[in-house]
This record gives C-alpha cells, structure tokens and sequence, in this order.
C-alpha cells in the first residue's frame, strides 16, 4: 500500500498525464483541421492535395521515402541504375577485404543483348607462368614523362564535389595502392597533396586553380602546379559523361570559403563552368593548347572527352601526322555518355553522347588507324567498377581504366543520389561537418587501397583464365558479344584496325562508304555489369 501522500503524488501525475495527452490530441486536430483547410481551400498549386485533403500528402512523404527505400526491400540484385546491388556488394566487400566469393551459380542474365563472354582457354596459364603488369610510360616527348604503376586509377572529382575528409581519403588510399588521383577541375588543395599520392591536374573550361584575374590561363599558375613533384600529368578536359555539351557545375551551398579561395570564386555562389574552352574551336587550337601546357610544365599533357561525332577525331590525328608526333596528346580519356558522378540535365546524362561500348573502340581503330598507337595512351572511363568491365575495356583497347564512383563506394557511398544537395548521408559529397563526421579518412583511405588491390587481382584471374600472362595482353578475341541467342567474336564486331591503314587508304568515314564496317546494333548497347 502507498501511503496517503505518495498516492496523491501518483494520481496528480495521472491527471497531468491525462490532461497532457487530451491536449496534444487537441493541438494536433487542430492542425490536422488547419491542413485540411489549407489543402482544400486555399492552396491551387496541388490537384491531389485538393481534391484529397490531408490524405494527399501522404503520397509526398511515401514518395520521398521510397527514394532511400526502393534499394533495400523491393530492387532485385541486378536490376537498380545506374549500380545495381550486385555490383555494389563487389566493392563494399572488396573494399573491406573480404570474400567476393559468390555460392550456387550465376544470378545474371546470360543472354542479354550486348554483353560480354571471356573465352576461358583449354590451358589456362598457371601461376608460375603468370607476369607482372608492368608500369606504362606517358608523355616520351616530355621533359618529365610518366610511368603509371597501376592499370586502374581514380578518374576525376573534385575538391567541392567531394568533402575534404572523401578527398583526404583518396589521396591516401591512391598513394597506399600506387594508382594515380585525378583531380577533377576544382584546382589542387592541401588535401589532394597530403597523402603523397600521384596527381593528375585536370584543366577545365573555367580553369580554376591555373587562371590569371581575368580568368585567361596563366603559365605562372602552371609553373606553380607542375612544381609540386606529385603532379605528374596534365589533362584538359572538354567533356564528361554526366553533361557532354555542358561545363561543370558545383551548387552554390557547396561554395564554401575555403573551396571558394582554391577556385577563386565568391563564397555562396555557385560554380558554372563555359561549355567549352573559349579559345578552343578547332583541332589546330587544341594541339596548341596541348603543346602550350606541355612546354610550360614539362610533364604530360591530354585531353579528355566524350566522342560523339568523330570527323573532328580524324581531324586531329591528320594534322599530327602532318605537324609530327610531338605534337600529339600524349593520352586521350574517353568517357562514357551515359554520366558520372556530377550533376547534370536528364537530357544530357541520358540521350548526349556515345556509350564507351561503342566510343572505346572507335577511337582505338582511329589511333591505330592513323599510326599513333604508341604514341598515344588511351585512358577508358565509364561504370568500370567490377572487374569483368576492366577487363572488356582493356581486351577493347584501352591502356589503363579509371574510376571516380567504384572508388566513392569505396569510401562508403550507398548510391543515395544526394551528390548535388549537400545532404549525402554518408559525408562522401556534403560540406556538412555533421555528416563528415562519419567519414573517418583513415579507415577509407584503407578501403580505397584494399578495393583497388582486389580489383586489379582479379582483372589478373580474368586474363589467366584466357590464358594470356597479364591483363594488356588481352585481345578482342578473347571475348565474344551475345547475340540473341548466341554470341559474335568481338573482333568482328570491332575488326582490329592495322597500324597506320587510315593514313594510307583513306579516312574512316570514306572507308564506310565504300566497305561497310560491320557495326551490329546490339554490340553498342552497354553490357550488363
């Protein structure tokens, strides 16, 4: 029994108690009422909230959450763009270095149009007959070329686009597994330098970090890049695969005052960049670009680019030939059409621009058709986060592959689709300290390596299993397209071009006309992860 006073206690408690929860419920009827008001009445801008007062809004609040919720109880393991779920899962557990093992056969579809079966040899090779993958040397007519340890390097994204604890990360992480860092066309920052990693400085259309106060290109600024001893290589930038046709974009919320300072730009505003180099109109104005930045820093210089169409491709590689291969960009990285990671309009990302499927080889068969194949490096870009997809663009022709999204899955995005709102829940793209906080740069930086390191070992079994020593030995017959229910040689689809065969017979373009290249419309369709 309680006692007469700490019973009085308890019961005006349950009166306060009662009283509060009728209040609640009034303020909250109250307000269910006033919505319901507002929704039929007085608002005009939603039909549905009108003609379903209250009970509409329910459809904003489920829309909203099924963005974040779709991935986890209702997409099947393959079917989520632009990663879906199994690709996914490759990485995280890559990158944790865990077992990427998979039980009880193959959850891919088998015969979709387009994709790509490597021919496992009767004899594959064994390990003692395995060779390293040797470094690639950029840049012979330099003053300082480079030799690229690793096949696979992070592709660009800048300081701005991604958080200064995503950037500090990657630095170190790129430096532990010996692949490159591209900077994307923010500029340099301390926190792509702090880790040691190799630097590839990207120039864009507004070229912040290398502009003079009227925004023209200053060879000072160039000097001062080129003379920290970790950027190695140069990369002018003429289009990416998120917005072909269109300049870089950084939302003003993640203009801050330090971003703001490296771009030399106002704090708060956002950042559009031209839709093209201002004194870039034409093949011979590149070619002076590309020998401008190259005198002046000494180290490598190239381009990269979405192809669309072509001709200006032959273009340039005809006046190459006529001006001498010193003239030439020393790589050319091509970029898939079909995004990445920035934010762009629907209708670029989507419908501009040819798919690396189709692009890679087309601009392989032009280099070694116009006899540069030795001299110019192809870099492949473009949803190259798995290992099968390495190695199809290297077997295609490409002599090294990057990635910007594997290595932010590495980091821990989970594809929320938050890049351009300041808000990623994980802290890879938001300038929120709150949501950085979570970013731990270095654990990530270990999981960039760990990630880059699995990735690359496998690309290794691939080529074993084809018999051939080391991933660049791999060829286009070495792998066959699905066809309906079938499959076609790759290099029938995208017969190998002999080494100089446009400069003697012809331009590409005149070559169709005349003998039609077999082009099979499935084959440009983008494989299946």
């Amino acid at each position: 029994m309680l006692s007469p006073e700490l019973q009085g206690i308890v019961e005006s408690l349950a009166s306060l108690a009662m009283l509060l929860f009728f209040a609640t419920l009034l303020i909250l009827t109250l307000i269910a009422v006033g919505m319901w008001l507002q929704d039929r009445f007085f608002q005009t801008q939603h039909t549905l909230r009108r003609n379903y007062p209250l009970i509409g809004r329910f459809r904003y609040v489920l829309e909203h959450l099924g963005e974040f919720f779709r991935q986890y109880f209702f997409a099947m393991d393959r079917e989520e763009l632009p990663f879906n779920r199994a690709q996914r899962a490759w990485v995280y557990r890559a990158a944790k270095n865990l077992s990427t093992m998979v039980p009880f056969g193959s959850t891919k579809h088998i015969l979709v149009p387009g994709r790509v079966v490597f021919l496992n040899a009767p004899y594959p090779t064994l390990d003692k007959d395995v060779a390293e993958t040797l470094p690639l040397m950029i840049g012979p007519y330099c003053d300082k070329p480079y030799v690229a340890r690793s096949l696979h390097n992070i592709s660009g994204m800048s300081f701005g686009a991604l958080s200064k604890p995503a950037v500090r990360a990657l630095s170190r992480g790129a430096s532990q597994a010996g692949c490159w860092l591209n900077t994307g066309e923010g500029g340099l920052s301390p926190w792509h330098l702090e880790g040691g990693a190799d630097l590839v400085f990207q120039i864009g259309t507004a070229r912040y970090g290398v502009r003079d106060a009227e925004g023209e290109l200053s060879d000072q600024r160039l000097r001062d890049i080129a003379g920290h001893q970790q950027v190695k290589m140069f990369e002018i930038k003429l289009s990416q695969g998120a917005k072909p046709g269109k300049g870089g974009i950084l939302p003003g919320a993640k203009v801050t005052p330090e971003i703001a300072a490296i771009r030399g730009i106002p704090v708060g505003k956002a950042s559009i960049s031209p839709n093209r180099h201002p004194d870039v109109a034409n093949g011979e104005q590149l070619l002076d670009l590309i020998e401008r930045v190259r005198r002046v820093t000494g180290k490598p210089v190239g381009i990269k680019t979405v192809v669309g169409t072509w001709d200006w491709l032959e273009d340039l590689f005809l006046m190459i030939s006529q001006r001498g291969p010193q003239s030439a960009p020393d790589f050319i990285t091509v970029d898939s059409g079909d995004g990445g990671t920035g934010a762009a309009p629907m209708a670029l990302m989507d419908d501009v621009g040819l798919h690396l499927a189709e692009a890679l080889p087309l601009l392989v068969d032009l280099r070694d058709g116009y006899g540069l194949h030795d001299r110019i490096r192809i870099i492949a870009s473009g949803k190259l986060i798995t290992p099968n997809m390495v190695a199809w663009a290297i077997a295609l022709g490409a002599d090294i592959c990057t990635s910007a999204r594997g290595y932010m899955f590495a980091l821990g995005c989970i594809q929320a689709m938050q890049c351009h709102r300041n808000t990623c829940p994980t802290g890879v793209t938001t300038h929120d300290p709150a949501l950085q906080r979570g970013l731990v740069p270095a654990d990530k930086a270990r999981r960039v390596a760990q990630y880059h390191n699995n990735l690359v070992k496998e690309v290794e079994v691939i080529a074993h299993a084809c018999g051939v020593s080391e991933p660049r030995q791999l060829r286009r017959h070495h792998a066959r397209v699905v066809m309906g229910a079938g499959t076609v040689a790759l290099d029938q689809v995208w017969p190998n071009v002999p080494s100089g065969h446009y400069l003697a017979h012809g331009r590409r373009a005149e070559l169709e006309k005349r003998h039609r290249i077999p082009l099979v419309e499935e084959a440009s369709l983008p494989p299946p992860e």
